[in-house]
């Protein structure tokens, strides 16, 4: 197994050098959704596994080569097959690392915030992604199935602390599931803690590979649409995460091509999607054509009408 790869395209870090500092599958949480399976090693007991030397080697001899081939490298990520807090050398390898001169960057599900030796490992990083699933006990115990000892409203107090003296670019990312937090209710408590992080975006995600487990679907465009809305009318600034890592941001002359690579971040009111086509000279067939190929769909949000990007399939 390489401990360093990519890099990688990702609309949230451009181009990303992933570090998988734990082995799989060793997580505090067992989600339903999760695209590596079931976790066989559920546990939230900090330990060694690579030397935090090896690590920062493996990652400047990647950054030679690609450099050598002229690839460039936004963030390097520790993004692993588990959770990377985990690791109780992550603050050893995060200091290690950032003597190169690239930002650093952590995915991780916040189930260990709570510690402040977590806490003050991920203040070193320029930028860190927090699950944030649910605020609700219950909910949280379905979807995400955690280690039995944890406790959500200590992760909750810890997200809280951390938040609130991170130095760098904080994100969230919520994963949309049917049947499981894709209700008003659940977005709206979501929302409400979010209001208190302040997090620089918050993502709205759906699952696109297959899950652990088989029977869990994605949230229907409705369910994102509103959730998205009800982000928005609690100021959060919030972008989707529902297709590949693509050329979402890039502004061409293709106007079908626009549409599709802008409602894929954003949802488009109706008035807006006219005033778009109008300014590229194009009339509504545009939309009709996308929406008849299965590409675009649209949906409604408090009596206004809204496109987005057709959701990948729902997964069985």
């Amino acid at each position: 197994m390489s401990i360093v790869y990519g890099p990688v395209p990702s609309r949230r870090l451009g181009h990303s050098l992933g570090i998988n500092n734990i082995p799989p599958k060793i997580c505090s949480y067992s989600c339903v959704y999760c695209q590596l399976g079931n976790t066989t090693n559920l546990q939230i007991q900090r330990e060694p596994f690579y030397k935090p030397e090896d690590i920062a080697e493996t990652v400047r001899e990647r950054l030679e080569q690609g450099k050598g081939k002229g690839v460039r490298v936004d963030y390097i990520t520790f993004v692993p097959d588990g959770e990377p807090t985990l690791d109780i050398n992550l603050a050893r390898e995060i200091d290690l690392i950032k003597s190169i001169g690239v930002r650093i960057a952590v995915i991780t599900n916040g189930s260990l915030v709570w510690r402040e030796d977590v806490r003050q490992a991920l203040q070193q990083a320029d930028y860190v992604s927090l699950k944030m699933d649910t605020v609700s006990e219950q909910t949280w115990h379905k979807i995400d199935r955690p280690h039995k000892t944890l406790n959500l409203d200590d992760i909750l107090i810890g997200i809280t602390e951390f938040a609130s003296n991170f130095q760098g670019e904080l994100t969230t990312e919520t994963m949309l599931v049917e049947g499981f937090n894709d209700n008003d209710g659940e977005i709206c408590a979501i929302a409400g803690f979010l209001t208190k992080l302040r997090p620089a975006l918050a993502y709205l995600a759906i699952p696109t590979r297959p899950p652990a487990r088989s029977t869990t679907k994605a949230a229907s465009e409705n369910s994102v649409n509103m959730a998205y809305n009800i982000f928005k009318e609690n100021q959060i600034n919030s972008e989707y995460l529902i297709a590949y890592e693509g050329n979402a941001f890039v502004s061409t002359d293709d106007v079908e091509n626009d549409l599709l690579s802008i409602t894929s971040v954003h949802p488009m009111r109706e008035d807006a999607v006219g005033e778009f086509l109008e300014r590229a000279n194009k009339d509504w067939r545009a939309v009709e054509k996308l929406k008849n190929d299965g590409k675009l769909v649209e949906t409604e949000y408090r009596g206004s009408k809204f496109y987005m990007r057709k959701l990948p399939n729902s997964l069985t």
